[in-house]
């Protein structure tokens, strides 16, 4: 169970970029009125950051397993 725990992070670390960028990007539209033109650049900003930084932490656990 303990190798496996640092991989049950992951999920929710892709679904908190998405969703702390996604929130700046919608309270930003609704302060300066652009509705939806931020939210959309936020959730988009906020998946690319999350997986790459996903991809980054599943290759640093798996380069550590194999050593």
């Amino acid at each position: 169970m303990r190798q496996m725990a640092p991989y049950l992070s992951l999920g929710t670390q892709l679904a908190a970029s998405v969703l702390v960028l996604g929130g700046a990007g919608w309270l930003t539209d609704r302060y300066l009125n652009t509705e939806p033109w931020l939210l959309v650049v936020g959730l988009c900003t906020g998946s690319i950051l999350g997986l790459m930084q996903f991809f980054r932490t599943v290759a640093r656990l798996s380069k550590r397993d194999k050593s």
